[in-house]
């Protein structure tokens, strides 16, 4: 049997009727096993990184496989062209996150981003507006005058754009406010201008977090944490002192 069939054999094996109709709420749409996430990550584990299987896997057009795929694939190995095969396969958001996420591992990130963030379509601006949610802390990445004039589009744009690019759009500003002290001010001004993201999430219990209080949350657990590893630092180095 063929690492492609075992695979498969076993996200069949994994797979139930009631996750179907969960993934199916969140827009997922047939073949699909119905794999939980906790599964999904048992079997990736056990495959670790397989560029060469993910591409077997993502052709299969199954979702399961599909999402498998975007876990095991070499963010590194991703070229341009099978970057732009993959996304015309996106059709839910959850690949589109999934491949947003992949990407952003990617030396091309920035790339992909800037070709896809002002796509009209749903699906390429939702991966390329992700990306950024997902890098926007890498100063290799974005300039602090990069993140405010995406700052400033999104304030212009975000209540015409499609359905699911709103909530990537809210994420980004998010991500930039948690970035530093000189763009906070700017995205929390703009938040506070938009008032919340109106979202459709179906019948799902998702919602889309308001941007001032999501990062308000964040950077109090950013520092509880940081006190708490200073304080494990310092036990540490008085233990070593008395010994």
């Amino acid at each position: 049997m063929s690492r492609l069939q075992d695979t498969m054999t076993r996200l069949q094996s994994a797979g139930t009727a009631q996750n179907r109709k969960v993934y199916t709420r969140h827009g997922a749409a047939e073949p699909m096993f119905g794999v939980s996430y906790k599964d999904l990550g048992i079997i990736a584990k056990r495959l670790k990184t397989d560029h060469a299987l993910a591409a077997e896997l993502w052709e299969s057009g199954n979702h399961d496989a599909q999402v498998l795929a975007l876990r095991v694939a070499d963010a590194s190995a991703m070229t341009e062209t099978r970057a732009r095969r993959w996304l015309r396969a996106v059709d839910n958001y959850i690949l589109a996150e999934g491949l947003g996420g992949l990407l952003a591992q990617s030396p091309l990130a920035r790339e992909f981003s800037d070709e896809w963030r002002d796509s009209p379509a749903e699906w390429p601006a939702s991966v390329g507006w992700f990306i950024v949610a997902c890098t926007a802390e890498q100063t290799d990445i974005w300039s602090a005058d990069d993140l405010r004039a995406l700052v400033t589009q999104i304030e212009a744009e975000i209540a015409e754009r499609p359905n699911r690019v709103r909530h990537e759009m809210n994420g980004v500003l998010i991500a930039i406010g948690l970035r530093d002290e000189s763009v906070r001010r700017m995205v929390l001004d703009a938040a506070r201008r938009l008032g919340p993201t109106h979202v459709d999430h179906g019948e799902t219990g998702c919602k889309t977090p308001d941007v001032a209080p999501y990062i308000g949350r964040t950077l109090a657990h950013r520092e509880k944490m940081a006190a708490r590893r200073a304080a494990k630092a310092a036990s540490r180095a008085a233990a070593k002192a008395d010994a």
